[in-house]
């Protein structure tokens, strides 16, 4: 099926989705008619509406007996699915849990109330992660806002550490490194020190500072997180995934940041090597990631293979990391079109975005 269509003009409609769309030669989201998407043959791209609430919906909430832990599971299956097929279709089951969520710790008391506004804080972030991951910054704002708002009223000091970083990570991504820098900071006062929290906000304070073209600092930001890991202890939920290679990543996408490709292309290629399959969306992260540093190195050939496997990830997910890396990558082999598989790669990926007249 041919997703390049000419789709007229964006229009005015109430009923919109964020999605990709080809605008001046670059690769942006903006806001687009459902009916558009729908007409464009990239419906898949159109699954991102939030379902009312039904009476049915509101019966089962009064007869459920363990609220906490049904919602607490749920949480944990759509971060799961998160991983497997992206946020584009996860993320309005979890609006409509969140919705269902806060009307049930509204009617709660003393401690129940407690918990579960501490429950509704976790999800109003993971919202906040999924809208970010689809492009969505205006609402991935507005549920990270919420979140730290809420985590103030719980006392939980950990959660507002942790919500203070992804604020960081959600400044640096969409272009505010500066503004990253201060939150990054705010984040790791907030921790406790010798904590994984501490070690997530210098991660985010080192990938700011590459952004913004800083390197010794960027480098010697990284050095301090790989100490602090090696003398922190288990925090629970909080970094448990957290290891030398995970900060290895990181720092391969700050190498790439600061133009030094050779190093950055070896630290995805590594990356890649090790990821389990499970992790279907983030795969194609690192493979937009290393075309782009394989790009940078001059060796387009192989970055226009690898970035064509990223392609078909980004038609399944959605992930606004994937089409951003496949965007710069696109620009960067233009110049290249002659060269062996640079021109079925950005023919691949025009068939997956909206092409406005």
């Amino acid at each position: 099926m041919n997703a390049v269509v000419r789709a007229g003009s964006l229009g005015d409609d109430t009923d919109t989705v964020v999605v990709p769309a080809r605008i001046h030669g670059r690769i942006l989201f903006v806001p687009v008619p459902r009916r558009v998407v729908l007409a464009s043959g990239i419906a898949g791209l159109a699954a991102t509406a939030m379902p009312a609430a039904t009476p049915a919906a509101a019966t089962e909430l009064a007869d459920m007996g363990s609220p906490f832990e049904h919602f607490a599971q749920l949480r944990r299956v759509m971060f799961q699915t998160d991983n497997l097929i992206g946020p584009r279709h996860v993320l309005p089951a979890l609006q409509q849990h969140l919705v269902s969520l806060a009307t049930r710790r509204r009617s709660a008391r003393g401690t129940d109330a407690i918990e579960l506004l501490a429950l509704e804080t976790r999800y109003e972030e993971l919202a906040g992660w999924f809208a970010q991951d689809i492009g969505d910054e205006r609402t991935a704002h507005g549920h990270t806002a919420k979140a730290l708002d809420a985590s103030h009223i719980t006392g939980d000091t950990d959660l507002t550490a942790y919500i203070l970083s992804r604020k960081a990570q959600l400044a640096v991504d969409t272009g505010h490194p500066a503004d990253a820098l201060g939150l990054a900071a705010a984040a790791r006062r907030t921790a406790r020190p010798g904590s994984r929290l501490e070690v997530i906000a210098v991660l985010h304070e080192a990938h700011a500072r590459a952004v913004l073209g800083e390197g010794s600092e960027a480098h010697r930001a990284y050095d301090t997180a790989l100490a602090l890991l090696g003398r922190a202890g288990s925090d629970g939920v909080w970094g448990s995934w957290l290891d030398a290679a995970y900060i290895s990543t990181a720092r391969a996408r700050s190498l790439s940041a600061l133009g030094e490709y050779e190093q950055a292309a070896a630290g995805f290629d590594s990356a890649l090597a090790v990821l389990p399959s499970a992790y279907r969306r983030d795969r194609g992260v690192y493979l937009a990631r290393a075309a782009r540093a394989h790009a940078g190195t001059g060796n387009v050939t192989l970055a226009a293979r690898i970035g064509g496997q990223a392609v078909g990830i980004a038609a399944e997910t959605g992930s606004a990391r994937i089409f951003g890396q496949l965007d710069r990558l696109d620009q960067a082999l233009a110049p290249a079109t002659g060269e062996d598989g640079v021109a079925e790669f950005r023919a691949s990926l025009d068939r997956i975005v909206l092409h406005p007249a």
